[in-house]
């Protein structure tokens, strides 16, 4: 791939204060939070990447992204965690066994922690997207994390659903990977593997099977996640540039985490991946079990083209709605698919308006 934008950078955010807050978890990992500062005030965002992506999906600079747009309306203190579902880090790309209870339990209690030693009892909103939405829901729900003024969640959130297809890849695909093909992870960059390696005939393989362009990374992706062509995102929401370089924006996936997926699915919301485990007894075995007692707010984001999680929002709205009526709100995003709400090169338009919308409804 003929590079054009620097991988890993934070040229697509200007006038603000960048700076880098290492930190460690409870068993062992090192993260990182980013700070883009322009002004301090009463309210700080954080914003949470997902499975396979970083920090970079909101600090892109080849369009407006959502980092600068809520530094341009009114919230001069945005941060950005990269947890151990992050490109950035090499954890993804290692055989482990992490599950969504790792991050819920480890992951964003130590995230808040670092947080508050910079900006003490300000009020905290969070945008997160994809896992990152399940697995901070979760860590919300679980108790786990407190004090958090609002909760963004794109795309999916504690009621993970996928279409038919990716059932049955969820069921069969971890472990013929694994254990048939001998791949503990997956990686868009298969297709420049050297020729006739393991990655590289499985990205030829998924390509035949994939004519709506010509980018083996593109069909990686929609091998990785969903059922569609493509599965991540609409092609008419991309800028050429972004799509030339998805394999920047979503990268290597260890197996494991899809295993807890598939649990969920099969039980309808999120649940605990090993109850007997005592190293997670702090954690429910339904996170949904105490909804009606959580008070922050959500706003689910419903993109209605979305071929990963379907409709999983749609249906946690019903559920909360009944749990706790009027809290948490639903915002159907018309012709989006799964991530392009926050790569779309119209998304601060359709879709980051919203999101400020929430956020000042409820800094007051």
């Amino acid at each position: 791939m003929t590079r054009t934008i620097t991988r890993f950078t934070h040229a697509g955010v200007s006038n603000a204060e960048i700076s880098v807050h290492p930190f460690a978890t409870e068993d062992g990992l090192g993260l990182n939070l980013t700070r883009f500062l322009r002004t301090e005030g009463d309210d700080v965002v954080l914003l949470v990447h997902g499975l396979t992506s970083a920090s970079d999906v909101y600090i892109m600079p080849e369009h407006r992204n959502l980092a600068s747009h809520l530094l341009d309306n009114g919230f001069g203190d945005v941060w950005a965690v990269d947890f151990r579902m992050s490109g950035r880090f090499p954890y993804d790309a290692e055989t482990h066994r992490y599950t969504l209870d790792d991050i819920a339990l480890y992951d964003f209690p130590a995230t808040l922690k670092e947080l508050r030693k910079h900006i003490g009892d300000r009020r905290v909103h969070v945008i997160a997207h994809c896992l990152g939405a399940v697995s901070f829901s979760m860590s919300l729900f679980a108790g786990a994390v407190d004090g958090i003024t609002s909760l963004t969640c794109n795309s999916v959130s504690l009621t993970p659903r996928v279409p038919a297809f990716s059932k049955l890849k969820l069921s069969f695909g971890t472990w013929f990977l694994e254990y048939v093909v001998g791949l503990p992870f997956l990686d868009p960059r298969f297709g420049e593997a050297p020729f006739l390696t393991r990655p590289w005939m499985l990205s030829r393989l998924v390509s035949l099977f994939h004519n709506e362009c010509k980018a083996p990374a593109c069909h990686m992706q929609s091998f990785q996640w969903g059922a569609g062509k493509p599965a991540m995102y609409e092609h008419a929401n991309l800028l050429p540039e972004t799509h030339a370089r998805v394999a920047d924006i979503c990268s290597a996936s260890g197996l494991h985490y899809y295993r807890h997926v598939r649990k969920m699915v099969s039980a309808g919301h999120s649940v605990k991946y090993a109850p007997d485990d005592p190293r997670y007894a702090s954690l429910p075995n339904n996170y949904l079990k105490n909804a009606a007692d959580v008070r922050t707010p959500l706003l689910l984001l419903a993109p209605d083209r979305n071929r990963v999680f379907t409709d999983s929002n749609v249906h946690l709205h019903k559920i909360l709605e009944k749990a706790a009526p009027g809290r948490h709100e639903l915002a159907v995003l018309p012709g989006y698919g799964h991530l392009d709400p926050l790569i779309g090169k119209n998304s601060y338009i359709d879709v980051f308006p919203r999101i400020v919308d929430f956020l000042k409804r409820h800094s007051a």
